[in-house]
């Protein structure tokens, strides 16, 4: 049969607001601007018979045991919910850092139920895929459709795509894994608090990358500074970005991915170039967030 591919792109928080923590579950309630990346993984199905996974890629080493990855768990949890679910073999190259606040694992996860989807002649917005990808990850909902849209709650409030026009960005990740869990646990919030801050701004649809800019520059990443005790080097990445003249530089996510925004591409790529030459060790990738 014939082999499907998709991208794999990288997932990128423009914004992401903590509310406070939910007394029923414990769970951080955010309020996020998501947008993806040109960069990204890719992800093949091979039909067959039995369900498997192999990975290859710069990153495929730090991508952890292919029996945990995401991809069969999101393929798994499909299969227990669609009787007679055709599967196959995936192969996945992994070109994005592992724990680096990107979504890469969770943007694989959506990338296999799509493909999944397409072979089983199923909708992404059908109740057993949606229902799979929220089982599988709190990032893994956003990621189904990957468009520029805004994501609540724990994840589970995924909202309409906003058609924003894309936007020419850097992406620096300095090679230091940053697992999620110490940087929510250096926020402190404990069950059931709250955290003040200004509201998320409205991001209009169909904006264009000024208007984009003008809107989101007030708000803020509030797990950005428990993220730099966690790693100080996030830190230097943002002033790195600052110092190639970046519109907006913010991190994503929990870390330690940070992104610059710039006026168009050729800006971007320039920048990428000269971080590139003086921070050889780091991943540097130009693209555009849309």
């Amino acid at each position: 049969m014939t082999l499907l591919t998709d991208r794999a792109p990288a997932k990128v928080n423009l914004t992401l607001h903590v509310l406070g923590r939910r007394p029923a579950d414990g769970y951080h309630v955010l309020e996020s601007l998501v947008a993806f990346a040109g960069t990204a993984d890719r992800l093949t199905l091979t039909p067959g018979d039995d369900l498997s996974l192999t990975v290859s890629g710069p990153t495929a080493g730090p991508a952890g045991p292919d029996a945990d990855n995401l991809v069969i768990r999101a393929a798994r949890g499909l299969a227990a919910k669609v009787p007679n679910l055709k599967v196959g073999a995936f192969h996945l190259v992994k070109r994005l850092p592992v724990a680096a606040g990107i979504g890469g694992g969770s943007s694989d996860a959506a990338a296999a139920l799509r493909l999944l989807a397409r072979l089983n002649g199923l909708t992404l917005d059908h109740p057993a895929v949606v229902e799979a990808a929220r089982q599988t990850g709190a990032d893994v909902p956003v990621c189904l459709d990957p468009l520029a849209r805004m994501m609540r709650g724990a994840g589970e409030d995924v909202g309409l795509a906003l058609g924003i026009e894309p936007l020419p960005a850097v992406l620096i990740n300095p090679g230091v894994p940053v697992p999620t869990a110490p940087v929510f646990k250096a926020l402190g919030l404990s069950v059931g608090q709250t955290l003040s801050g200004g509201e998320h701004p409205f991001i209009p649809a169909d904006a264009d990358a000024e208007t984009v800019l003008a809107t989101i520059g007030p708000a803020r990443n509030d797990l950005e500074g428990p993220a730099l005790t966690v790693a100080p080097v996030i830190g230097e990445c943002l002033a790195a970005l600052r110092g190639q003249g970046s519109l907006l530089a913010r991190m994503s996510g929990s870390g330690a991915t940070v992104f610059g925004l710039f006026e168009d591409r050729r800006a971007a790529v320039r920048a990428a170039k000269r971080l590139r030459a003086a921070h050889p060790g780091w991943w540097i990738a130009p693209t555009f967030l849309r």
